[in-house]
């Protein structure tokens, strides 16, 4: 017998494992996302291509990991401080386009034979984006702390959280499926019982587990121990979502997204994540893996139509469901753009939805292919999608905002009766310290920020605010730059940064500018520009221990 079929845990770990590198180094070198080359590795290995095929069931579990290391990373970084910014667009946005993807996948399903809450599942799997292709196409544009990438990342936060609802839901729905309609109860009956198990859950650990996983972390760090610290967070991880699957009757993923959340509380939540993330990422792989493995490729020949029709729900129909519900509530065409291509793909959620289903014997075979097709395709453009976007906007829309948004404008009055004007660029916090700590009563300010909720709420507050890009001519000489006096730039995006220092510096030279620095290339960059004042996050802490020490 052969050391494979002797150890096929260890075999189906290493060959996976090993496969998923070769796989994912392929694909990032022709600037695909590694999930690609992930899932193309479970393809290679899994029953419908020749040569070694690993145990599909070991697989399986060892994705159940993974799935669970994912969540609870998902939880580990939910912040609800960067979603309130821009809750109401984010909100509306993604609950909107959930709900219209389950109706088409309802229709799909209907017109396919398939049943309903195949449908349902279908449409959920297509309405969640992947927050790993996401994030590295709005950092290879530099573009995370941007508009864009707070709506995006916004968008994905209400996505993720509808999806964990979803796991509460499906398994009622299958039973209904698998029952026929002939239950003993009745569905909103199990739906209620099934929420009932997740809200006393969740009402043990915010009570319980708020207090008490911190509180163990702390005691654990204490010891001093890397090692024990690194198996307290995964035992935490895996030991709370395990013990929910037995005890309330939850999915495992579900669990750990919890346990994600309360660990958020503690202060060593950053460490937590460091120890978590090598494991995570192992695991998660081989979760791409499994998924890979349930690929048949025959699919595109056999039904490529279908194919088709799949791919143009995730980039056509999301793309243009997200553009016209930014341009509804009057976000610039730019913005608009660039988020709606962004999100038209689809990936983590959607395989753990596809596992889910499968299990419960909610997701035939064709459906199955059909969203891993859609899912290999969309995932591989999306990037290629973004970079042509980027540079159609960049050709074609040079202004930031319509000329009949009020939020783009002053009135014509307070242009003209603007003194010792200082314009302030971006109310993020530093830009929310200087407005609470500062007196006005002598200057006139105008604050630019691109977020139209806070613009609203600043104007709310009776603050002269305008919503658009900085770093748009247009922007500026609406706040009234060619009156500036000062111009003080708090933006995180260090690019952006310069780029404003530059426009300003040609609109009005003669402004004192106060830049906000983010590092010591930015520092001497802007140093160069004869920027009257640079404030670093590294040089005031300095300067306040060196001040304090001296007194």
């Amino acid at each position: 017998m052969s050391i494979i079929a002797e150890l096929p845990l260890v075999s189906t770990i290493a060959i996976g494992i090993s496969t998923a590198f070769a796989c994912g180094f392929i694909a990032s070198k022709f600037r695909l996302s590694p999930l690609v080359g992930y899932i193309i590795a479970g393809i290679l290995i899994g029953p419908y291509s020749p040569g070694y095929e690993a145990d599909i069931h070991i697989a399986e579990q060892l994705s159940e990991i993974g799935i669970a290391l994912l969540l609870f990373g998902v939880g580990l970084h939910f912040s609800i401080q960067d979603f309130m910014e821009v809750r109401k667009i984010a909100s509306f946005g993604a609950l909107v386009r959930i709900g219209i993807m389950i109706l088409g996948g309802i229709g799909i399903a209907g017109l396919w034979g398939w049943p309903t809450a195949t449908g349902v599942l279908l449409g959920l799997a297509l309405a969640v984006a992947s927050t790993v292709v996401l994030l590295r196409v709005l950092e290879d544009a530099n573009m995370t702390k941007t508009m864009v990438g707070k709506i995006s990342i916004g968008w994905l936060i209400v996505e993720d959280v509808a999806m964990v609802l979803a796991l509460v839901i499906i398994p009622a729905l299958a039973v209904e499926q698998a029952m026929d309609g002939a239950s003993h109860h009745p569905l909103w009956m199990q739906l209620a019982i099934a929420f009932g198990k997740v809200g006393l859950f969740a009402a043990i650990m915010v009570v319980a587990g708020k207090r008490v996983l911190p509180w163990l972390l702390t005691a654990v760090s204490r010891t001093g121990s890397r090692e024990l610290f690194t198996l307290a967070a995964i035992s935490m991880a895996m030991g709370i979502a395990f013990g929910a699957a037995i005890l309330f009757g939850v999915s495992i993923a579900l669990g750990a997204f919890f346990a994600g959340m309360m660990i958020r509380e503690s202060d060593l939540n950053h460490e937590v994540a460091d120890r978590v993330l090598p494991f995570q990422d192992a695991f998660a792989v081989l979760f791409f893996v499994s998924v890979g493995m349930l690929f048949d490729p025959a699919i595109l020949m056999q039904e490529p139509m279908k194919v088709v029709a799949i791919v143009a729900m995730i980039i056509i129909g999301k793309a243009v469901i997200t553009f016209l519900i930014l341009m509804t509530f009057r976000y610039p065409l730019r913005t608009a753009l660039k988020v709606a291509v962004g999100l038209a793909q689809i990936g983590e959620f959607s395989f753990i939805l596809l596992a889910l289903g499968n299990d419960l014997g909610m997701m035939n075979d064709e459906a199955r292919n059909l969203i891993l097709a859609g899912a290999l395709i969309s995932i591989s453009v999306n990037p290629a999608l973004f970079g042509l976007c980027q540079k159609w906007v960049a050709k074609h829309c040079s202004s930031p905002a319509a000329e009949d948004d009020r939020l783009a404008h002053l009135e014509a009055e307070e242009k003209t009766t603007l003194k010792n004007l200082i314009v302030l660029i971006g109310h993020g916090r530093v830009g929310t310290s200087i407005t609470d700590m500062m007196n006005f009563s002598h200057n006139d300010l105008v604050i630019v920020d691109e977020n139209r909720e806070k613009v609203e709420q600043l104007r709310r507050g009776q603050y002269r605010a305008i919503a658009g890009d900085a770093t748009e001519a247009e922007t500026l000489i609406e706040a009234g730059i060619e009156r500036a006096d000062t111009v003080l730039v708090t933006v995180p995006d260090p690019f952006d940064a310069r780029r404003i220092v530059e426009l300003v510096q040609k609109l009005r030279p003669e402004a004192r500018l106060f830049v906000r620095s983010h590092n010591d290339e930015e520092t001497e960059f802007l140093r160069a520009q004869n920027v009257e004042l640079l404030v670093s996050g590294t040089e005031e802490i300095a300067r306040r221990m060196v001040t304090h020490l001296s007194a």
